[in-house]
């Protein structure tokens, strides 16, 4: 017997929960005994690559957090025996709503590891799929009842990394072929830390004059970084790219990742470079230890330019432990795939679908 699934998810950006949902949508497909549909707003790239890979889309004009076109377009495609799965914080209360109308099963991801300052809907759901580890402690300390909390790591496409047209970000800046390039993927606000990446750029100049830094992402952040880059002087030595849709080809033409949210639930970008043959320098807070432990990726503590600075010429500079790393980061990565992400969701719709008497 099929079970069948409405996602919910909000997905006005594309940012790593959006791009999470279209990777569990699309490994969900291949299995056998679970149907799928995803309520998401008009217009998204979400939206377009559900299409665009034949998953069954709904698409309200879903222009607000709590938008009721969203919340009609959910009931309008559940039934009682359906499992609605939100996939971010607006879709938790829609289909939360609508769980309560139609009596359905509810299913909630989350994906930050931030406290949950009102619990609500989450409370409610029959289980939360937290991301990792450290979200699943945030979750407990929140108060949600640990027998219902699942820890499920998200998963990315390693055959399709692996075959990925890397973009060398040299050419497209037009910068000399010896250049150093660090890169940091996000969205520019305040919990990413990129005011960090700019100090550590200004801490290592002197040691690795032909070293840049590169920010991919958009966000409110940005004039006030601006204005961080021309106070150091190094307006010459860190980009500001903007919203870059094809991240993961940029990540692959780099020679170093940085990443230093203040917060973090598990950080795919991280992923991705690990895929790419991409080494890893990233704060140890919330999941991202998870990741690269263990020599996988170098750790830094929070908030530290100089310690971020020393590890990124530690990296550039320490061949033989660069490769090491390297390495140890390729098999580490076989851990985290779609996949087996869809998999173990799969798993748990199964044992919420027994719950209430199915086969």
């Amino acid at each position: 017997m099929s079970i069948r699934v409405v996602h919910v998810a909000s997905g006005r950006e594309w940012r790593g929960g959006q791009r999470q949902v279209w990777f569990t949508a699309r490994a969900l497909g291949h299995i056998p005994d679970i149907e799928q549909v995803v309520v998401t707003s008009r217009g998204s790239q979400l939206a377009r690559r559900l299409v665009q890979a034949s998953i069954p889309v709904q698409t309200p004009g879903w222009t607000m957090g709590l938008d009721p076109r969203a919340l009609w377009a959910t009931l309008s495609v559940c039934r009682r025996s359906d499992i609605l799965h939100a996939h971010d914080s607006h879709a938790v209360i829609m289909a939360g709503l609508a769980a309560r109308l139609q009596g359905c099963q509810f299913v909630a991801t989350r994906r930050t590891a931030f406290p949950l300052s009102r619990p609500g809907f989450w409370n409610r759901a029959d289980r939360v799929i937290a991301i990792s580890d450290a979200v699943g402690q945030m979750l407990r300390a929140s108060g949600l009842p640990a027998d219902r909390i699942t820890v499920i790591r998200s998963g990315i496409d390693l055959a399709a990394l692996h075959a990925l047209q890397r973009i060398d970000p040299r050419t497209l800046l037009g910068l000399r072929p010896d250049v150093l390039i660090a890169v940091a993927v996000g969205a520019l606000d305040r919990h990413k830390g990129q005011d960090i990446v700019i100090a550590a750029a200004a801490e290592a100049r002197a040691r690795l004059p032909n070293l840049h830094w590169i920010l991919a992402g958009e966000g409110d952040r940005r004039p006030a970084l601006e204005s961080q880059i021309q106070s150091l002087g190094l307006g010459e030595y860190v980009h500001l790219l903007g919203h870059f849709t094809d991240a993961e080809a940029l990540i692959g033409g780099c020679d170093v990742m940085v990443a230093t949210p203040l917060q973090e639930g598990l950080g795919t970008s991280i992923l991705d470079a690990m895929a790419l043959g991409v080494p890893v320098v990233a704060a140890e807070i919330g999941g991202i230890p998870e990741l690269v432990s263990g020599g996988a990726g170098l750790l830094v503590p929070p908030r530290s330019p100089a310690d971020l600075a020393n590890a990124v010429v530690r990296i550039l500079t320490q061949g033989d432990e660069c490769r090491a790393m390297v390495r140890l980061a390729a098999e580490r990565v076989t851990d985290f795939t779609d996949v087996r992400m869809a998999e173990a969701l799969a798993s748990v719709y199964r044992s919420m679908q027994k719950e209430v008497g199915g086969p």
